[in-house]
């Protein structure tokens, strides 16, 4: 458990928060980030997996831009910054090599899974779509989904979303259930953010059945 550091393909180096199991691994699961950096919630999330017997990798994606990026959930100029650095300053493409990366350093577990939070949820199902070597995605509430409609995922893949979510109202969630059609796209009544315990929206049955229906996915289509 702790920090390890990879180094993409094209020479840039990144954190990356590990976490395994005690026992026999099922496979590797990519957590990916809010726009918060790897804080506090993404590690207890990988730590969550890793107990259920995967080996998780959380890659620092702001690393890009800035390293040690680590925000709570109160601070608006924290939330700013983070919001700033994901749709402004950071490289969609260039997230996507460090995830190649994160997956095929998983790849010696066997099959590889990944699931994402909020910016996290965009770029699992980016992720889905252009990351070769996966072979399940779970997105979280990822913002900007539904303008990234006109590429097909190459994984099987699921998405969870709160039908109380500001940043995502119902017309965009419909927008991506009519789009993607063959996919299971699951609503809870509940806000954005409602997996984080560390957050006011945090919605326990919400979070607890989504994670039920992540680890049924994973089951199905990650464990070796």
């Amino acid at each position: 458990m702790g920090n390890i550091t990879l180094t993409s393909s094209d020479g840039h180096s990144f954190d990356v928060f590990e976490a395994r199991p005690e026992g026999e691994v099922k496979g590797g699961v990519v957590v990916l980030q809010e726009i918060f950096g790897v804080n506090q919630h993404i590690r207890e999330v990988a730590l969550g997996y890793a107990e259920k017997g995967y080996a998780a990798l959380a890659p620092a994606i702001f690393d890009r831009v800035e390293r040690k990026i680590e925000f709570g959930y109160e601070d608006q100029s924290e939330f700013d910054k983070g919001l700033d650095i994901a749709f402004s300053k950071l490289s969609i493409s260039d997230s996507l090599v460090d995830i190649q990366t994160t997956v095929d350093a998983l790849a010696k577990f066997g099959n590889v899974g990944v699931v994402g939070y909020c910016f996290g949820g965009l770029l699992t199902w980016l992720s889905a779509c252009s990351v070769a070597g996966l072979s399940a995605a779970s997105c979280y509430y990822g913002g900007g989904i539904s303008d990234n409609l006109d590429q097909e995922n190459k994984c099987p893949t699921i998405m969870h979303f709160g039908l109380k979510d500001p940043y995502i109202p119902i017309d965009q969630i419909e927008k991506i259930k009519a789009k993607l059609s063959h996919l299971d796209i699951y609503t809870y009544d509940c806000d954005h953010g409602f997996n984080c315990n560390h957050r006011g929206s945090f919605d326990q049955n919400s979070a607890n059945l989504a994670l039920s229906r992540t680890l049924s996915f994973f089951a199905d289509k990650v464990d070796s």
